[in-house]
């Protein structure tokens, strides 16, 4: 009885010591492929797409449609109660002329809801390619959340890189590591969300 018992026990914590090592290679790899710069600046699309979260992100989204990366920007995520000037006047920036050529989003609650939210905007506006802003580490998984409801559009990622987010030697600094943790749970929950989803239809 006790011989059984310690050799389910043993089993148990096998199990549980390979599912932690395969839990730490694949945060390991998450954290490795995070992107470290922008890959493609200079190509033009039909709007540009930024998601809430920080004032970096918006920041990078004016400074690109200012360029003429785009002619046009999407905001996705905005609190409801919260208008373009009011936006703009939280990061210490204005719209000026530019604020014809943007529209805010204000269903989105979390990254899901962003891309259903971008997805419903794209397709109202006909549009085929976006730029999309956001922070490095959340990069991923809002691309995987955008391409599993809308995998017929172009994107472009335009990652922004928050200082205090120290990609390189993460694990060096706790409120790095923390941050790339917590996203890279996000993301497992996320790809096995669209995988089961993805089972159950075929």
């Amino acid at each position: 009885m006790i011989r059984r018992l310690w050799q389910r026990l043993s089993r148990l914590l096998v199990l549980m010591a390979v599912l932690g090592v395969a839990w730490l290679i694949g945060l390991v790899i998450f954290a490795s492929s995070l992107p470290r710069q922008v890959d493609d600046p200079d190509r033009h699309t039909d709007a540009i797409v930024v998601l809430t979260g920080g004032s970096l992100r918006l920041g990078e989204g004016m400074a690109l449609l200012r360029a003429g990366k785009a002619q046009r920007m999407f905001i996705s995520g905005v609190p409801a109660n919260i208008d373009l000037t009011q936006l703009m006047q939280s990061v210490g920036d204005s719209a000026g002329p530019l604020a014809c050529c943007i529209e805010l989003g204000h269903e989105a609650e979390d990254t899901p809801g962003n891309a259903r939210e971008i997805a419903a905007w794209i397709r109202h506006e006909k549009l085929h390619s976006i730029r999309l802003v956001t922070g490095s580490y959340h990069m991923p998984r809002s691309l995987l959340e955008l391409r599993s409801v809308a995998p017929e559009i172009q994107v472009v990622p335009n990652p922004v890189f928050p200082q205090n987010v120290r990609q390189e030697d993460w694990w060096r600094w706790p409120g790095t590591a923390d941050l790339l943790i917590g996203e890279y749970q996000k993301f497992m929950l996320a790809w096995l969300r669209h995988e089961l989803a993805g089972s159950n239809q075929s």
